[in-house]
């Protein structure tokens, strides 16, 4: 099961992005985590850009959604909302069919952020009809230097949940479509 985890943060030192690597570290054998921390290195959307001119890191970008089993979409809120570099990064797959089908689902590193996702989801659930909003984990990290977000996720407790969440997502990924 290769499944592609997305950071929507653009910090160089991202609580995100640090999830990911210890989600992608405590993660079952059977389950492969690709992290994609470049939403801050896409061009900003553009039609004129589609199609033979399309930007060779967007091009990427797509390939990895392509390949994938599946997507893990982690962000922070700004200003109650969806981070702009990850909606960039969202609006140059709505063109394409490479995420059409493919299932999605959230995870959190907050106590907040709730009008984030509220939003995450109403964009989400229009781009793909494989949206899992009921597969879903957050996690107390905010304000976590990327050691102790590590440490945190290794814990026996979070380790668990987190392996349960990843074996959810996994079997969403391959339950027939039209069942899920």
């Amino acid at each position: 099961m290769k499944i592609l985890a997305i950071s929507g943060s653009a910090r160089r030192n991202s609580t995100n992005t640090a999830m990911l690597q210890a989600v992608r570290a405590v993660a079952p054998n059977e389950i492969e985590i690709s992290i994609f921390d470049g939403v801050g290195r896409l061009p900003v959307f553009s039609p004129d850009l589609e199609g033979e001119h399309l930007p060779e890191a967007v091009r990427n970008f797509i390939d990895a959604i392509a390949q994938s089993d599946g997507v893990i979409i982690a962000s922070p809120e700004y200003v109650r909302s969806i981070p702009g570099g990850l909606k960039n990064a969202i609006d140059w797959l709505v063109s394409g069919d490479e995420i059409v089908h493919k299932p999605i689902a959230l995870l959190h590193a907050s106590h907040r952020g709730d009008d984030m996702l509220t939003g995450l989801r109403t964009v989400l659930a229009t781009i793909t009809d494989r949206f899992a909003g009921d597969i879903f984990l957050r996690l107390p990290l905010m304000k976590l230097e990327p050691a102790e977000v590590f440490n945190t996720i290794k814990a026996a407790e979070n380790r668990s949940k987190v392996q349960a969440y990843l074996q959810a997502l996994s079997a969403y990924c391959t339950a027939d479509s039209k069942t899920a």
